[in-house]
């Protein structure tokens, strides 16, 4: 792991670079060129039953250039960075690009959204550590599973990673920015045994700065309470319940909300909410907001994948579709202005009315509390969804049995209207922070 000091040294010489660069695709005849490098390093162990199993160094990255000209594109990328590497990938993209179709959309962002002076969002903070105390955390947090309870047997495992690098992009319009960044992961994942039944669980923490990730004790003992909670699961008869997504997996609700108000869904028409702008497609209880410039946050960026400036910004204001998620290129396919999202969402904070995960288990009453989702059913040209599921069947607010190969379906449009309460069981591992989700009513498929 580098210091600070040889990370920050070698940012700026990627920088210069991709000024370098810039500047032979625009003497090579490209009209407009952007460039950027991400680069990670680090490391990552895993170990099972006190052995390690592996251990992986990473140090990589790649330049990657994109030329446009006459209305064409061309892209290459080089892991060299030696003058003749970039000055054979610049040509490439140039003469890639001769072979491609005019597309009078493709190009650069415009000049007056790019953020020349981004914010630090303070997302470095490296921690040294050497392949030892690596392994011994991730040994430690699987030794904490493992001696909490007779009934774990078996271990998938420990890993423990940390990495360090960042990212640095440079366009045409005089635009060259980058920032360092850092990420830590610690997770484990038990078997259990009763009898001739076996059920697996598993926990994880991440974060920008390894003082706010869960300590080994705490990752290990809560891998271990979750699986040996699914002990015992029996099944359920085919009805249409209540269901309660648990915090943990309920941002893959939104994730599909995501994917439907993503530009190129719409403008290809591959979207269940097209034309919904404007539209109450959630309960008025319901706020989504972004808040790209939190301090240490997941998913913060002062820009995005094309240099745009990010902001804050309202994406559900109270059940109203407020805005879609566009790059530049999805923008002018649809006549609008990009709003920031070429490369993903930026902390999505989801509002609460329904209180804590306990408060929310009563207002469930009789119902499915799912904890795991399987498959990939989900259409998001139609909305219709459909996956298998694990969790708890709840009677009367209380958690009664584990329950599993279940399957519970709907569509989207119907789910996201009854949407009946958020939690503020917040978690805050994603780059979607919601707490649990409760669905007025969906056909669970059991026995």
């Amino acid at each position: 792991m580098s210091d600070p000091q040889i990370l920050t040294e070698q940012m700026q010489q990627v920088k210069q670079r991709l000024a370098e660069v810039l500047a032979k695709a625009k003497q090579l005849g490209a009209d407009a060129a952007e460039a950027s490098m991400s680069k990670q390093q680090g490391l990552s162990v895993a170990t099972r039953f006190g052995e390690v199993e592996t251990v992986e160094f990473t140090n990589d990255g790649a330049l990657g250039i994109t030329v446009y000209q006459e209305g064409r594109k061309g892209s290459a990328s080089t892991a060299d960075l030696s003058d003749g590497a970039l000055e054979q990938a610049v040509k490439a993209a140039i003469e890639i690009a001769k072979y491609t179709s005019v597309d009078p959309c493709s190009g650069l962002a415009d000049a007056e959204l790019l953020a020349y002076q981004p914010k630090d969002l303070d997302l470095y903070h490296p921690h040294t550590f050497t392949s030892e105390q690596a392994i011994d955390i991730a040994k430690a947090t699987e030794l904490f599973a493992l001696e909490s309870d007779e009934r774990l047997t078996n271990s998938d495992g420990a890993n423990f990673a940390s990495y360090e690098g960042f990212k640095v992009y440079g366009n045409s319009h005089g635009q060259l920015v980058g920032y360092p960044s850092s990420r830590h992961s610690l997770s484990c994942m038990m078997i259990a045994s009763a009898g001739d039944e076996m059920q697996r669980d598993y926990a994880y923490s991440v974060s920008r700065d390894y003082q706010d990730l869960w300590t080994p004790e705490q990752v290990g003992s809560i891998a271990a309470k979750e699986t040996i909670s699914r002990l015992g699961t029996r099944k359920i008869a085919t009805q249409k319940v209540p269901v309660l997504f648990r915090a943990d997996i309920a941002n893959g609700i939104f994730g599909h909300l995501i994917a439907a108000i993503s530009g190129g869904n719409l403008y290809r028409k591959s979207s269940f909410l097209l034309d919904a702008l404007g539209d109450k497609i959630f309960p008025e209880h319901l706020n989504i907001v972004e808040r790209p410039h939190i301090l240490k946050g997941l998913a913060s960026s002062s820009f995005d994948s094309e240099g745009v400036k990010t902001s804050d910004m309202d994406i559900i204001d109270s059940g109203v579709l407020q805005n879609f998620l566009l790059t530049s290129y999805s923008a002018r396919k649809m006549q609008a202005q990009t709003n920031g999202h070429a490369g993903g969402i930026h902390n999505w904070q989801v509002s609460a009315n329904g209180g804590d995960f306990d408060a929310m288990l009563k207002q469930l009453g009789t119902g499915l509390l799912v904890t795991e989702l399987m498959g990939q059913g989900v259409n998001i040209v139609n909305g219709d969804y459909s996956r298998g599921a694990a969790g708890f069947w709840v009677e009367n607010g209380e958690i009664a049995f584990p329950v599993a190969e279940v399957t519970i379906a709907g569509n989207l449009k119907d789910m996201f209207k009854s949407l009946a309460l958020t939690g503020s069981d917040y978690d805050e591992r994603g780059s979607i922070r919601t707490g649990s989700v409760l669905i007025e009513q969906m056909q669970v498929s059991g026995q």
